[in-house]
C-alpha cells in the first residue's frame, strides 16, 4: 500500500502536533474517486470487493419505520466457511482476534458471503463531509475537533485518532429510542438477559434540529434505563457527551431506585466496567470505542481487506430468539454473516503515565461508514485478552449503517457479552421528540420516581 509523505509520517508517529485539514485538490476527490464520506469508490483488483454505487437508499416495499429490517439478500448462500482447520488459507484477511477465536473454540466458524457495499447516508451528510475536509481541525492532543457540527469530520484522515473520531461521530439518526437486551453468557452458555431502553438525542449530525437548537460542542445526550430483571430494574444513567472534550469533558449522572437519589457518575468512562456487563467490557468498549481519546497514542496503520461482520440482517431478525443466538463460548455462527471489506486499521498504545486495563488496542474501521467493526484488546503483559465484533446493517429508515449486535469475548475467562439484541423487541427504532430538560439531572430524577 502506498502512503503519502504526510500519512507515512503519521503512521510512524513522527507528527507531534495536530494535522491541519487537507487541501482543496485532495478534498476534490470526494464524490469522485472517493465516495462522499471518503471510501475508495472502486472495487478491488481481485473483484471480491465491488465498487460502491450508492448503497441501499430505499426501504423494501411494505417496510414501516420501527420494523425489524428484512434481509435484502435473503436466500443468498455463503461462498465458503472459515474454520480452525482451514484458517491459515485466509489468515491474511483475518484479524488476530478472529484467529484466536477460531483456535479457542472448535465450534466457531465464519460463514463468508458475497460483499455488498450497502452503506448510504442523507445528502446533507455527504455535502457537509466534503466541506469538512478543508475546514475541520483536531483539538490539541486529538481530544475532539472544531469546525463543524454535521458530517464526517475527517473524510480523508491523516492521523490515527481521526478515524476514531469519525466513528464516534458517525451518523446514526437524529433523536430516537431503541430497546434491546444484553446477555453475559457463562462458559456453559447460561444467562439472565438484561433489558435496556436507550434514548439518544444527537446534536452533532442532527438533521432535524435547527442550528439554534443544537447545543454548542454537544455530541449527544444519552439516557439508559434498565427495565429487567427486577433486581436491576429502575437504574438510570444519563450522559452528556461532547465533541471537543477539552472544552467540555463527559458529564454523567446515575439514578439508583434503592436510594432514590441522582448522583454524579464520574466513573462512567475509560476502563471502568460497563453497566450489568459482569466485568466483560469497559465503558469505552461500548460501540467498540467511545469517549475521550487522551490515554492512547494513535497510529494510522493503513487499509486492509478483512472478513468482517456486515449486512447482519439475519442476526437482528425477529424470526429468531435470543436462545437461538446464545451458545457456550460464542454466539451461534449460523446466524452471523461475514463479508470482505476494506477497513482502516488503527493501533492504540497506552501512553506513559496513564492507566487503562488495555495496554494496546487494534481497531478495524469500515471505510464506507466509519464504523468500528472489530477490535482486539491486549492486557498489561501484551497478551491478546479481549476480542470484539460489531455486527451491522444498513438501516433503511435512518438511513445509515447501524449495529444490530455487539459481541465482546474474554479469551481468558471463556465468557462473552452479547449486546444490543433486538430479536424479541416489537420495535427496533423509534423517532422521539425531546427537549434539554428531558436530559437534565432533574429530568433524570423525575424519570426515576415515576
Amino acid at each position: 500500500m502506498k502512503f503519502s509523505k504526510l500519512a507515512l509520517a503519521a503512521a510512524l508517529g513522527i507528527l507531534s502536533g495536530p494535522v491541519l485539514a487537507v487541501g482543496a485538490d485532495e478534498a476534490a476527490k470526494l464524490g469522485g474517486e472517493l465516495t462522499p464520506v471518503g471510501a475508495e469508490k472502486a472495487g478491488n483488483a481481485a473483484g471480491t470487493i465491488p465498487a460502491w454505487t450508492g448503497g441501499i437508499t430505499k426501504a423494501p416495499a411494505g417496510f414501516k419505520e420501527g420494523d425489524h429490517y428484512p434481509n435484502p439478500f435473503n436466500g443468498e448462500k455463503a461462498k465458503f466457511t472459515i474454520t480452525a482447520s482451514n484458517m491459515s488459507q485466509y489468515a491474511a484477511n483475518l484479524t488476530a482476534g478472529q484467529q484466536a477465536l477460531l483456535k479457542k473454540y472448535p465450534t466457531w466458524k465464519m460463514n463468508v458471503y458475497p460483499t455488498h457495499r450497502t452503506a448510504a447516508f442523507p445528502q446533507a451528510i455527504y455535502d457537509a463531509s466534503k466541506a469538512n475536509a478543508t475546514r475541520v481541525k483536531l483539538a490539541p492532543g486529538g481530544l475532539g475537533f472544531d469546525g463543524t457540527s454535521v458530517g464526517v469530520p475527517f473524510p480523508i484522515p491523516k492521523t490515527g485518532v481521526e478515524p476514531i473520531l469519525n466513528h464516534i461521530t458517525a451518523y446514526r439518526g437524529d433523536s430516537f429510542a431503541v430497546s434491546n437486551q444484553q446477555v453475559a453468557a457463562t462458559t456453559s452458555g447460561s444467562y439472565t438477559p438484561v433489558r435496556f431502553e436507550y434514548e439518544y438525542d444527537f446534536h452533532y449530525n442532527n438533521l432535524r434540529k435547527s442550528p439554534a437548537d443544537r447545543e454548542d460542542n454537544k455530541l449527544t445526550n444519552f439516557l439508559q434505563t434498565v427495565t429487567a430483571p427486577a433486581r436491576l430494574a429502575g437504574q438510570v444513567l444519563l450522559i452528556h457527551e461532547y465533541i471537543n472534550q477539552i472544552k467540555n469533558p463527559r458529564q454523567a449522572w446515575s439514578y439508583n431506585p434503592g436510594q432514590r437519589r441522582v448522583r454524579l457518575a464520574p466513573n462512567v468512562a475509560y476502563d471502568n466496567p460497563g453497566v450489568a456487563a459482569d466485568g466483560l467490557r469497559t465503558n469505552d468498549d461500548f460501540t467498540l470505542f467511545n469517549g475521550a481519546t487522551d490515554r492512547y497514542n494513535w497510529t494510522l496503520v493503513g487499509k486492509k481487506e478483512i472478513y468482517v461482520p456486515y449486512n447482519s440482517y439475519d442476526l437482528g431478525s425477529n424470526k429468531i430468539k435470543i436462545s437461538d443466538i446464545i451458545r457456550p463460548g460464542h454466539i451461534n455462527p449460523d446466524h452471523a454473516r461475514y463479508e470482505l471489506h476494506r477497513v482502516w486499521v488503527v493501533e492504540a498504545k497506552l501512553k506513559d503515565g496513564t492507566s487503562h486495563i488495555y495496554s494496546r488496542r487494534t481497531f478495524y474501521i469500515d471505510e464506507d461508514s466509519w464504523t468500528i467493526l472489530a477490535a482486539d484488546a491486549y492486557d498489561g503483559r501484551g497478551q491478546l485478552w479481549r476480542v470484539a465484533e460489531q455486527h451491522v446493517l444498513q438501516a433503511y429508515d435512518i438511513p445509515g449503517i447501524n449495529p444490530t449486535a455487539e459481541v465482546h469475548h474474554d479469551l481468558q475467562s471463556g465468557r462473552y457479552l452479547a449486546m444490543g439484541l433486538v430479536n424479541e423487541e416489537s420495535k427496533v427504532y423509534r423517532r422521539i421528540s425531546r427537549n434539554s430538560g428531558d436530559f437534565s439531572p432533574s429530568g433524570l430524577r423525575n424519570l426515576g420516581t415515576r
